[in-house]
């Protein structure tokens, strides 16, 4: 996993609730949404599969897409996710280096 900062979307099913966050460590981060071990949106809703992420350079770039995103229609955010997953396949096993999912 290259180092950097990254904005990423999680789901909890194809089409479901959109959840969009920042972190200097993928893994890590998706890992707690997976096991749901911080309280708060994500775990209530169950938002676990990684459908969607991107790098940047610098944690303030990343922050200010993130922000951006958030304030984004639904339909913005469901189109810049097909564009790169349009099965909405759970990234994980990609990230983690299993031979699943699709490019982002």
């Amino acid at each position: 996993m290259e180092r950097g900062d990254w904005v990423y979307i999680v789901t909890n099913r194809p089409n479901g609730v959109l959840y969009t966050g920042v972190t200097n460590d993928l893994v890590r981060r998706v890992f707690e949404h997976r096991k749901g071990t911080v309280p708060g949106f994500t775990r209530k809703y169950g938002c676990k599969r990684l459908i969607w992420y991107e790098r940047h350079e610098d944690i303030r770039d990343a922050i200010h897409r993130e922000k951006r995103i958030k304030t984004w229609l639904r339909a913005w955010k469901v189109r810049l996710i097909l564009e790169e997953n349009p099965e909405w396949e759970d990234l994980w096993g990609e990230l983690v280096g299993e031979n699943r999912g699709t490019g982002a």
